[in-house]
């Protein structure tokens, strides 16, 4: 049996039920459960960890992302366009990736995420060139350690029948289909403590059928997983959906079947009211993904009317060639201050951008295992060094955490095993993964 005792931890933020924070707190894990929280714990055979000068939080969790863009970040001609400019001038750039760069670049995200205290992500991959499958993304999932939630994207409508992206990047409908039925059967894990689960995402309403969309959700329902996609994400998103179908895309999206508790929609910053009344009744989740609408200038999402009407709110980072950071920390941090510059000061509170930030992604993503420090679930856990100058003077350590730093863990457990230690990677060597990162750029940019 592996045994860990946390212990001496100055704070505690459980997320249970009655959001307690402990002082002088431990937690022991057993065979990557926790299997008790408390102060003055003693477990003779477990090894220790010395959480003194830290707060301990559930680890984070990113319910949006698209790895393979960590290896296009700050490209020309792109940092400065919106959304549909920005996607035709990195569409060329994808079109060269092969299973190589998908898995170096997921490698390189991934262990990014841990440093800032992520256990669970979700992947949005809708980009299969020259051999690459989904699998590139979980085995660099495998090897770093994280919990992770891969999803199999697609784009079917090409440039000459409407559509944004370019003929070459397209796949026929049938096959996407069938690909999404051999993915999910060889790496879905529905069981409880999943270290990887395959949901289904059609990128985007401006890049598949709408067959797709209604197939694919008949589908992850047949196979019991959940559905993924962008939606209402800026003003163009809003004009194509009504030019296009005639509707609102909440409305599009009901019509679909892509509305209910197993379903989640990336930005939503574009969302009304009667769409976010309708995710409310629905069980429909939202990943946030503020840091990426800010550099893409698709505004602000309406995350305090959707919390304060009852939807489930998840952070993302969204691509790296967007954000073009991977840190849910900062994320949190721009929850706040995005929804304190568009309602006020007392909008959001920091406690509550960093409930979004752990359990509310978890809800987000179907994971009643995560999210929460507390008897029997998940051993996934951020440890913050709260001793160092990001926190120097801070009165309150929680709301230091997201309002002053620091925004890089100390340590970090998945599943009871650490990724992190000391503020570096463990799991893999990451200054040579960083060096053919580097390398295939400027193979790419050649």
């Amino acid at each position: 049996m592996s045994r860990i005792l946390i212990r001496n931890a100055d704070v505690l933020v459980t997320m249970d039920t009655a959001r307690r924070e402990l002082s002088q707190a431990d937690v022991l894990i057993c065979d990557g459960v926790i299997a008790e929280v408390g102060q003055g714990l003693a477990a003779t055979d477990a090894r220790i960890v010395e959480a003194r000068g830290c707060v301990v939080t559930p680890g984070l969790v990113n319910t949006h992302h698209h790895l393979y863009q960590t290896l296009t970040r700050a490209v020309p001609g792109g940092q400065d366009a919106l959304l549909f400019g920005w996607l035709k001038t990195l569409y060329p750039i994808w079109s060269r990736f092969g299973p190589e760069e998908m898995f170096v670049s997921a490698q390189v995200g991934l262990a990014e995420l841990a440093l800032s205290g992520c256990t669970l992500t979700s992947d949005h991959l809708y980009l299969y060139t020259n051999g690459s499958r989904l699998e590139d993304t979980i085995h660099a999932a495998s090897e770093i350690g994280l919990r992770f939630h891969p999803t199999r994207g697609a784009m079917s409508i090409g440039e000459t029948q409407g559509g944004l992206p370019p003929d070459a990047l397209v796949e026929p409908e049938s096959a996407i289909l069938n690909d999404m039925i051999r993915v999910v059967d060889a790496f879905h894990d529905p069981a409880p403590g999943a270290m990887v689960r395959v949901g289904l995402a059609p990128c985007s309403p401006f890049s598949v059928s709408r067959e797709l969309m209604r197939d694919a959700a008949l589908l992850a329902r047949d196979k019991g997983v959940m559905l993924h996609t962008h939606l209402a994400e800026n003003d163009e998103d809003i004009a194509y959906s009504l030019a296009k179908f005639g509707l609102r895309p909440g409305e599009y999206a009901q019509d679909l079947g892509w509305t209910g508790a197993d379903v989640w929609h990336a930005h939503c910053v574009r969302l009304d009211g009667r769409e976010i009344e309708l995710f409310a009744r629905t069980g429909t989740g939202v990943a946030h993904c503020p840091c990426s609408n800010c550099r893409l200038g698709s505004g602000i999402a309406p995350v305090r009317h959707m919390r304060d009407a009852g939807v489930k709110v998840g952070l993302g980072v969204d691509g790296s060639a967007s954000n073009d950071a991977g840190n849910l920390m900062a994320e949190a941090r721009q929850t706040v201050l995005l929804q304190r510059v568009s309602l006020g000061a007392n909008a959001m509170s920091a406690r509550e951008a960093l409930e979004i930030a752990t359990l509310g992604g978890a809800q987000v993503l179907g994971r009643d295992d995560c999210g929460r420090i507390a008897p029997g679930m998940r051993a996934d856990l951020a440890l913050w060094d709260v001793t160092g100058i990001e926190a120097a003077g801070a009165w309150d350590p929680v709301a230091a955490l997201i309002l002053c730093g620091p925004m890089r863990v100390r340590d970090l457990f998945v599943e009871g095993r650490q990724v992190v230690a000391g503020g570096q990677v463990v799991t893999i060597d990451l200054p040579r993964v960083i060096e053919r990162q580097n390398a295939l750029a400027r193979r790419l940019w050649d």
